[in-house]
């Protein structure tokens, strides 16, 4: 793996955390260790904060003697960041294959597989529609 994927990726307690940040917005590092399941040391919850700030991923602002972290990035970006991630490592950037296997591993019902059938045909009518515009 090379460093400039290392640093993009999400560590699942780094993304526990930024789950916490998109759900509260600005927080100090109390605020996330409440909530976090385990009650990790204050010091580790800081810790990870001041990683995540390093990488880009939460901003701060200093409020009175301690620190306010918030997302940097949107959940959207990080979702998308790491779909494209799993696509190229798993699959090779293929999406079919992707949507393949869930079809195969029965993640997809046929309920589910008839809904994404509408969402595409409703999503190429408004592509036609507004190409016409």
């Amino acid at each position: 793996m090379t460093r400039k994927r290392a640093v993009k990726q999400l560590t699942p307690f780094e993304l526990e955390i930024m789950k916490i940040l998109w759900e509260t917005g600005p927080a100090t590092v109390q605020t996330v260790r409440d909530r976090l399941h385990g009650k990790p040391a204050y010091t580790t919850v800081q810790t990870m904060l001041n990683v995540l700030h390093r990488k880009g991923k939460a901003k701060r602002v200093l409020k009175g003697k301690s620190y306010e972290y918030s997302p940097a990035i949107s959940k959207e970006g990080a979702v998308g960041h790491a779909i494209s991630d799993l696509l190229d490592r798993l699959f090779g950037g293929s999406a079919e294959d992707l949507v393949m296997t869930l079809v195969r591993d029965r993640h997809l019902t046929p309920q589910k597989l008839a809904e994404l059938k509408e969402h595409i045909e409703r999503s190429q009518r408004e592509e036609k529609r507004d190409a016409r515009r």
